[in-house]
């Protein structure tokens, strides 16, 4: 037992799945933060498609985890899943480096090998994602579960170390400005677009790394206090220690039905999302559609006994909350990314100018100086008896959300169509953010560790991030309903065109001003929201205060029935 524990009393290969993870996370974050800014200024796309893309690719990133899940639980096994998903998402990242250098002279190319690289990462991710989580709950015995919180938190922080080294590096090699002096000598900053490849590069190599760091390290380190090797091939045994079934019993009666399920539930979701763009009317029903299947499907299984199946119910209502917060939180990568390029004061310390897609640096600083804080707190809190159940602390995180966008929404209210954001209010707002994720998402993590049959962990977890992917594709949607910033009202002026009035309808533009507008990519319309106009910033980010207000409330009301459904797990 000793050779494998830490001083700290957690197992040696938690480290080593920390530092696989923390490579990935830099693959991943590092790619994130340039994204939307590369579509945009390089594969020249109108800012809500790309909002639409980002929470389209975020969200399938988060549903193929379900793919990948059952993968391994019937076939491949969480070593060899890890392999194949780090090969891939490495694979993807080259293939973006290679679209960042041609865009110039072949966009159509470029364009075409930037979607079959996000395609490549949406599938590495999901034989990736669940499968190291899945193998951070099996490295603890049953009688050593209640270390669980403090792991999964030390485990997210080796997630956020590789997003704060990303998300520093890739801007700052991919996302560069030059200074510019124009014939009358006025000094501006003109983004070099063909910068980005460098960022793409740094990610690829990171997850190359990450993958050989596993594969050299996970046959001495990543196993039982007995030695047994974790994660490998599954057996067909039906029973071990705990007199619980290994293998999940489908029928053939439950799969029809879910095949079924999944198509009514499919055309019901794209009638809901009625538009023209390809990613909400096909990409986001699929998410939706797939998570409420699966959902169905694993309570279907025969072999559940009644506590096992109300555990999964409360993982079900967890999940269900936990899309409403990063709905809000992942504004990071596209509305938030584009408020910081185009409406805010991004100077810092000694007037360095921080790059755009750099700000979202601070979520990852900030998990990486509170994590420690926030597993000793739980642990603290544990001792005396008080620590609240999991569902409570992810309420707490909700909370905590809705009064990060709650403060920043009455510090845009007035800054009108000219007007900067300071760059010190959206770190405040990472601030508080990162204490909400902290309280919600190692937490949800854990959660679904303790609660999770054996049989079904892969894909239970699965489902809980298919709940993330949901969160996304939301995101996306309310990522493309933030209105015009300052730029684009800027933009139009120098076409001779009142954007603002445009927008309240008290000026009719000409043919040839609306033709200038959307070749600008600039929208002569408000975005609505519910049936609701958004007018302005404010309203835009007290959209999200509501959203997560309620559901922080509501999470918080059914607490005392989860925590019975839970059966004595805390």
């Amino acid at each position: 037992m000793e050779q494998t524990q830490t001083q700290k009393g957690h197992p040696k290969g938690l480290w080593v799945l920390f530092g696989t993870e923390m490579w990935e996370r830099f693959n991943f974050y590092g790619m994130r933060a340039i994204l939307t800014l590369f579509l945009t200024n390089s594969l020249l796309m109108k800012e809500d498609d790309v909002s639409l893309i980002y929470g389209g690719f975020l969200g399938l990133c988060y549903l193929t985890p379900m793919l990948g899940g059952f993968i391994s639980d019937k076939y491949l096994g969480n070593r060899n899943c890890i392999m194949l998903g780090g090969i891939m998402m490495a694979i993807g990242q080259l293939l973006l480096f290679i679209s960042a250098n041609i865009f110039s002279s072949s966009l159509g190319s470029a364009t075409a090998l930037t979607w079959t690289a996000l395609v490549i990462i949406i599938f590495g991710n999901g034989f990736f994602k669940p499968n190291i989580s899945s193998m951070v709950g099996s490295l603890y015995p049953k009688e050593e579960k209640n270390k669980l919180d403090s792991a999964f938190t030390i485990f997210y922080m080796g997630i956020n170390l590789g997003a704060l080294f990303s998300q520093w590096l890739c801007p700052l090699i991919g996302d560069v400005k030059n200074e510019v002096v124009g014939a009358d000598g006025v000094v501006t900053m003109v983004r070099d677009v063909h910068a980005f490849k460098w960022g793409f590069l740094a990610a690829s190599i990171a997850m190359i790394l990450g993958t050989v760091v596993f594969y050299i390290l996970k046959n001495k380190y990543v196993v039982t206090p007995e030695g047994k090797a974790i994660g490998g091939k599954p057996t067909k045994t039906e029973a071990n220690d705990d007199d619980e079934a290994q293998e999940a019993k489908f029928s053939t009666k439950s799969l029809i039905i879910a095949l079924i399920s999944f198509v009514v539930l499919f055309f019901v979701f794209r009638y809901l999302l009625d538009g023209k763009n390809f990613v909400k009317t096909i990409i986001y029903p699929i998410i939706y559609a797939s998570g409420l299947t699966l959902a169905g499907l694993i309570i279907s299984d025969t072999t559940l006994t009644k506590i096992e199946r109300q555990r999964i119910y409360v993982i079900y209502i967890v999940s269900f909350f936990v899309i409403f917060f990063w709905a809000a939180f992942e504004q990071a990568g596209s509305s938030l990314t584009f408020i910081a390029d185009n409406q805010t004061d991004r100077t810092f310390l000694f007037g360095w100018q921080m790059p755009a897609s750099m700000v979202q640096i601070f979520n990852g600083l900030f998990v990486v100086l509170l994590a420690f804080p926030f597993s000793w707190f739980w642990g603290k809190l544990s001792n005396k008896g008080r620590e609240p159940i999991s569902p409570v602390k992810q309420a707490y995180g909700l909370a905590l959300i809705a009064l990060s966008y709650f403060i920043i929404a009455h510090n845009v209210k007035d800054l009108g169509n000219s007007g900067l954001l300071g760059i010190w209010w959206l770190v405040l707002l990472y601030f508080i953010q990162t204490c909400g994720e902290l309280c919600l998402s190692p937490i949800g993590l854990s959660l679904v560790g303790k609660l999770s049959p054996k049989r079904f962990a892969s894909l239970l977890y699965g489902v809980f991030f298919l709940s993330n992917a949901a969160g996304y594709a939301l995101a996306g949607t309310l990522g493309a309903i933030l209105p015009a910033t300052g730029d684009k009202h800027s933009k139009a002026k120098e076409l001779g065109i009142d954007l603002q009035g445009v927008l309240d309808k008290t000026v009719a533009p000409s043919a040839e001003q609306l033709k200038l507008l959307e070749d600008n990519k600039i929208s002569a319309v408000n975005p609505s929201f519910a049936g609701f106009e958004i007018h302005n910033l404010f309203e835009f980010f007290m959209v999200f205060v509501v959203l997560c207000g309620v559901a922080a409330v509501v999470l918080f009301l059914l607490s005392p029935l989860l925590k019975k459904l839970m059966h004595g797990v805390k």
